[in-house]
């Protein structure tokens, strides 16, 4: 790869100050730094040493997701599969340009062939994945050009997450606007990353959330079969008779396979064993916080123990068990990806503990209180971004006063 260092080299000028195109230089610096370390070094007495920089960290994180990743091209194309083969839904449902890649690719519509799932989610996925990444990518080089700074390489982890908590069937179109508003609105408008205070991943999906309700939340969204209606567990226990409780949930998927992630809901989400292989390698490498995660469990279990015990006549989430609340829908994609943003979450070992319970509780009072919003997670989480300054002060102030107390 000697020749691509020697052209990166080469034309290195072109893009320095006095260069033709040093207005372009942050995309330039970006490719050089994502293909090789970068050159510049810290001259002098240093007082922090750390072999893990900000780009190295953003690729462990992504490294992290790919269980997730993996899951949710095959379980997209396994839930299409399986409503085309047990429902009766013949090949014309899988849309035109789709079908003929799949076509070229040799690719049948079989559920028992992983290959066959894996490519028929593929086509899903990878479009949404390019499309985010172009346009996401494209706001964060215009910013850099206009503010005269590098490219910094936070995008990677939000061009990730974001089509992961996003839906096979959502219209490309969305998934720019999307994006871009979590880009510009949640990010850049702070002044990029690192002053941003809520999750730009999130912010994005809230908006489409709240705009486009059809398109990221109804019943034809999570199989990627068009006329296909199939409901998550927990929007198919938010509208059922409180006399059935969770036997609606438990006919059409078992506990196992919900923990394994085969099941309606966002691509990346639904797989809770995926989610704990990404918190083993977060929490060993010392990128996410173990203790936003445990307070995120805690806070979660415990309330959602509290609510069951209680039970309802009237509603029947009141009926799902904290074991049922962890393998449905994101709360563990939440719990480990989101929560942990180490930008927007609390800063404070003891704050961190705050913020996580914060999160968890809110979580499942969104959930089991509100029926109309039967994920939970995502505004919980945003919820605690927007406190997660105030928990760091309190937490700050009280040690400042038991430090002079002892004095």
């Amino acid at each position: 790869m000697k020749f691509i260092r020697n052209f990166l080299d080469r034309i290195e000028p072109q893009f320095s100050e006095g260069g033709k195109l040093q207005k372009l230089y942050p995309i330039y610096e970006m490719i050089d730094t994502f293909l090789y370390t970068p050159g510049e070094i810290t001259k002098g007495q240093t007082h922090i040493r750390d072999a893990l920089d900000l780009k190295r960290m953003m690729i462990m994180v992504v490294a992290a997701l790919g269980p997730c990743i993996l899951l949710a091209m095959y379980n997209t194309g396994l839930q299409a599969n399986l409503a085309m083969t047990e429902m009766g839904v013949d090949t014309t449902a899988v849309e035109g340009w789709r079908h003929s890649i799949l076509g070229m690719l040799g690719c049948g519509y079989d559920p028992t062939s992983i290959i066959d799932c894996f490519l028929h989610g593929a086509v899903y996925f990878i479009p949404i994945f390019i499309v985010c990444n172009a346009v996401g990518g494209g706001w964060e080089a215009l910013f850099s050009i206009v503010r005269k700074h590098d490219i910094n390489e936070g995008f990677l982890v939000t061009g990730m997450l974001f089509p992961l908590v996003l839906p096979p069937m959502i219209p490309l179109w969305q998934v720019a606007l999307g994006i871009s508003f979590g880009v510009v609105f949640g990010k850049e408008i702070f002044g990029g990353t690192g002053k941003n205070f809520l999750n730009p991943a999130l912010t994005g999906r809230a908006f489409l959330y709240f705009a486009y309700p059809a398109q990221i939340s109804g019943d034809a969204v999570w199989t990627a079969v068009d006329g296909f209606s199939g409901a998550t567990p927990l929007t198919a226990l938010a509208t059922a008779d409180p006399t059935v409780g969770m036997g609606v949930v438990e006919s059409t998927v078992s506990w196992n396979e919900a923990f394994l992630g085969l099941t309606q809901g966002s691509m990346g989400e639904t797989s809770t064993l995926a989610c704990i292989f990404g918190a083993a390698v977060l929490i060993a490498t010392g990128i996410g916080s173990w203790r936003i995660m445990a307070g995120v469990l805690a806070g979660s279990m415990g309330f959602a123990a509290l609510l069951n015990g209680i039970g309802s006549d009237s509603n029947a989430v009141f009926a799902m068990s904290p074991a049922w609340h962890l393998v449905t829908g994101g709360l563990a994609f939440g719990l480990v990806f989101m929560a942990t943003d180490p930008v927007s979450a609390a800063m404070t070992d003891k704050g961190k503990w705050i913020y996580g319970l914060l999160i968890g509780a809110m979580t499942i009072l969104i959930r089991v209180i509100n029926p109309a919003f039967p994920e939970g997670i995502m505004l919980a989480i945003l919820f605690g971004n927007v406190f997660a300054p105030l928990i760091d002060y309190y937490v700050v102030q009280a040690n400042i006063k038991r430090r002079l107390a002892r004095t």
